[in-house]
Order: C-alpha cells, then sequence, then structure tokens
C-alpha cells in the first residue's frame, strides 16, 4: 500500500511540471493609452512657412483689392451726389445717373465675388500642400513622445471637453515643422496671428 502511494505520489510529481508547463503565461498588461490634442490647422498657419506664405498671398491680391476699394468709393461718391442733386435733376437725368450707379454696384459685386473665390481657393491650395507636411512632422513627434492618439481641436465641435495643457502638442510641432523647414520668421507685423480666411476686402456695402 505504501508503495502504490508512493509510486503515485512520483507520478503526480512528474506530471506537475507538465502542467504547468501547458498553462498559458499571463498576459502582460497593455501600455497605458498616452493622447494629446493639437489645434492642427492653427499649427500648419502659425508655421514660419504657413505665415510666410499667406502673407505672399495677401501680396498677390493687393492690386485686386486696391480696384474693388476704388470702385466702392466710386458708388458712394456717386450716390452722395445723386441724393444732394435729386431735386435739380430731370427725371431723365436721375435716372441716367441711378443707372450708372447700379452698373458699378453690379461690375463691385461681380469683382468682389471673384476676389474672394479666387482668395479662398489659392489660399485652400496652399493650406493643403502645407498641412500634408505638417502632418508628417506631427506624427514623428507623436511616435518619438510616446503617444497613442492624437486629436484634432481645432474644430469648435470638437468633442473634446476638456484636456490638460501638458496633452497640447500644437506649439511643440510647429517649433519642429520651423526645424525640419529650414524656413526663417517673418517680420512681426503687429496683426497677432494668421486669419483664417480673410477677404480680399471689404464686403460693399448695399446702397
Amino acid at each position: 500500500m505504501k508503495r502504490t502511494i508512493a509510486i503515485a505520489a512520483l507520478l503526480v510529481a512528474g506530471l506537475v511540471p507538465a502542467v504547468q508547463a501547458q498553462t498559458p503565461a499571463a498576459s502582460k498588461p497593455a501600455p497605458p493609452t498616452k493622447i494629446a490634442v493639437i489645434a492642427f490647422q492653427l499649427a500648419v498657419a502659425q508655421t514660419n512657412e504657413g505665415q510666410t506664405n499667406f502673407a505672399a498671398l495677401e501680396k498677390k491680391y493687393e492690386p485686386r483689392q486696391t480696384t474693388i476699394k476704388t470702385l466702392s468709393d466710386q458708388v458712394d461718391t456717386l450716390t452722395k451726389q445723386l441724393q444732394a442733386d435729386g431735386p435739380k435733376l430731370t427725371d431723365a437725368e436721375r435716372a441716367a445717373r441711378a443707372k450708372v450707379i447700379d452698373d458699378k454696384k453690379k461690375q463691385l459685386d461681380r469683382d468682389y465675388q471673384d476676389a474672394r473665390s479666387d482668395f479662398q481657393q489659392d489660399m485652400g491650395q496652399q493650406y493643403n500642400v502645407l498641412a500634408a507636411k505638417v502632418y508628417d512632422v506631427m506624427k514623428s513627434y507623436a511616435e518619438k513622445e510616446g503617444y497613442t492618439l492624437v486629436l484634432d481641436i481645432s474644430d469648435q465641435q470638437t468633442p473634446v471637453l476638456f484636456a490638460g495643457e501638458s496633452t497640447n502638442i500644437t506649439k511643440a510641432v510647429i517649433e519642429a515643422y520651423n526645424t525640419q523647414s529650414g524656413v526663417p520668421a517673418p517680420p512681426t507685423t503687429g496683426q497677432g496671428g494668421v486669419p483664417d480666411a480673410p477677404a480680399p476686402a471689404p464686403r460693399p456695402a448695399s446702397h
């Protein structure tokens, strides 16, 4: 009887290592998710390259701005003249002047809409090219810093309700891109930033 117990004990002892070997090792806990936020549109616009490109685009549209402003001033002047001279004019004269003003208003509106459309199209193309390059830098930066998720908070409707300042990598990505691109900072204009989508000229007022 004792011999039988001893043999059973040996068999069990011999089986234990085999059972342990077949037991799957405990899985390692997944690394914690490291999240960052970025105002991506702002980052693109505020890179040195973005600011330089925007200034060049504004320069390109200055002649059209001047033309629109001149035409707008003409409409204002002619309208005031018609109001002042109206009582002294014949019906035919008033109608003729009113037609001139109306034609100029229509031309002003066409010029404004065309300039705005062309400006926004140029700016959109410019933004898309630069955004692709900034994205690559952002991706490399995020991977280097161990971020597993980056959320864009550019949109006012972003679902992000709160993010600590330490999670915001906007400034870091701007600096990283400036270093990589080598584009120097543009001269300070005192404007305090780059507008998102400026019009090429103030919209003409209705008269």
